[in-house]
């Protein structure tokens, strides 16, 4: 008898499957499969998905060349719609064959595109790109962006991420409020931008970089948030001679935010200007707050953390970083506001967990770890971390800590210094 051939049991798969097993490949393997029988030769040509990064080319010497090449045949040979394609590469810089392939990716019912290249030379995106009327997904790295009068829009986008990009404010605008769906929006490494946010519905919003002034005018369902702001001598001018109120601006119409992180600056940019005290807002839905380098020495910045936690019915969770220094500690200013002005009648009924960082033991850190103990039932834990700085005044911190009185019979405070934990 002759030897029986073993059936080829992964070729007879379905094409649903095929394409699911060379989607989880790397491109350079996809296309490796052409040899392993007739059956699989150029199988490959019809992923709807493509990524491109750094592992495509092995010739390091002429990686660039042979990357293009790569990128360009393998684009050349594909049949059938591309629906995700993904450049991420330190090789490539500015080169016109990205024109070329963004074109034909502009005829092939492109829905997700990324790209990034090299930290040389800034590509300029091309105006094919705004003829891919299909886009869900863009995400763009260090290039020059500038849609064409004629634009109208990403009619069914959802998610936009533009990082280091070169774009003038207003195209900018311009562009979130053409994108009707857009839920996501990442916006990081601009410089002294002026930002107002129309986007009904959006529900989760990234921001970093030099701006001197954000306005979230329309944005209704937004529920998560992260924010950092950088600073120069400018855009401190700019905060220094701003009379409107930036934190209704900025949180006065966000009525279903879950989730708030304020990192670098942030809570100085809300404390600008007046804020009307009869113009009560209440975050229901808020849940977990982050605020990062607040200044327990400004008192504009305390009542701004205060007015957020206090109008946040069910939060749970509370992160706080410091940016105090012990050297003013000893002439601390305002400190009648905590027995006068604070608010007596609240009480944090969802809050269990307090995580405090770099903390200097100033009094209005200290008084503001007291408010929280007193007006929190049902928290488990408050952990504080001292600030690397502060050695002296740690074991002060800790004596304050632990008299102070606690609401919550079950709370645990958990005093961190170095690989030291101490719990009361």
């Amino acid at each position: 008898m002759g030897d029986v051939e073993d059936p080829d049991l992964i070729s007879d798969l379905p094409q649903s499957i095929l394409e699911s097993i060379l989607t989880r490949l790397p491109i350079r393997d996809a296309v490796r499969t052409s040899i392993l029988s007739s059956k699989w030769r150029y199988r490959w040509t019809t992923l709807t998905h493509l990524v491109f990064d750094d592992k495509c080319v092995s010739d390091r010497p002429v990686v660039e060349n042979c990357m293009i090449k790569f990128i360009t045949r393998a684009l050349f040979l594909h049949q059938g719609p591309i629906h995700k394609f993904h450049l991420s590469t330190s090789y490539l810089q500015c080169c016109p064959d990205i024109d070329q392939w963004i074109l034909f990716l502009s005829r092939s019912d492109i829905k997700e595109l990324v790209l990034e290249l090299g930290e040389g030379e800034w590509f300029r995106v091309p105006s094919c790109l705004f003829n891919c009327k299909k886009l869900t997904y863009l995400e763009l790295f260090r290039c020059e962006f500038d849609p064409p009068p004629t634009f109208k829009g990403f009619l069914c986008l959802r998610s936009l991420s533009l990082h280091q990009v070169l774009v003038a404010p207003e195209a900018i605008e311009s562009l979130i409020s053409s994108c009707p769906l857009l839920e996501s929006l990442a916006l990081s490494y601009f410089d002294s931008l002026a930002l107002n946010i129309h986007a009904p519905n959006l529900k989760y919003l990234c921001l970093e970089g030099e701006f001197t002034d954000i306005c979230l005018e329309n944005t209704p369902l937004l529920v998560a948030m992260s924010v950092a702001m950088y600073l120069n001598d400018d855009i401190a001018e700019c905060f220094e001679q701003s009379s409107s109120c930036n934190f209704i601006k900025f949180l006065g119409g966000v009525p279903r935010l879950e989730r708030l992180a304020g990192h670098i600056y942030f809570t100085k940019y809300l404390s600008i200007g007046d804020y009307p005290g009869s113009q009560a807002i209440t975050y229901s839905h808020l849940k977990i707050i982050e605020l990062y380098q607040v200044s327990f020495e400004d008192m504009k910045e305390i009542r701004v953390v205060l007015r957020l936690i206090t109008n946040s019915p069910n939060l749970k969770e509370l992160r706080v970083s410091g940016l105090s220094t012990a050297v003013a500690s000893a002439e601390a200013l305002d400190l009648e506001f905590w027995a006068k002005d604070c608010p007596k009648d609240c009480t944090f009924k969802q809050l269990k967990v307090v995580k405090m960082s770099d903390m200097s033991g100033v009094p209005h850190e200290m008084e503001f770890l007291k408010f929280l103990l007193v007006n929190s039932p049902v928290l488990e834990t408050m952990s504080i971390t001292p600030c690397v700085y502060v050695m002296d005044g740690r074991l002060n911190m800790l004596v304050q800590l632990v008299r102070f009185r606690r609401a919550s019979a079950e709370a645990e405070i958990i005093f961190t210094q170095d690989e030291t934990l101490c719990a009361s």
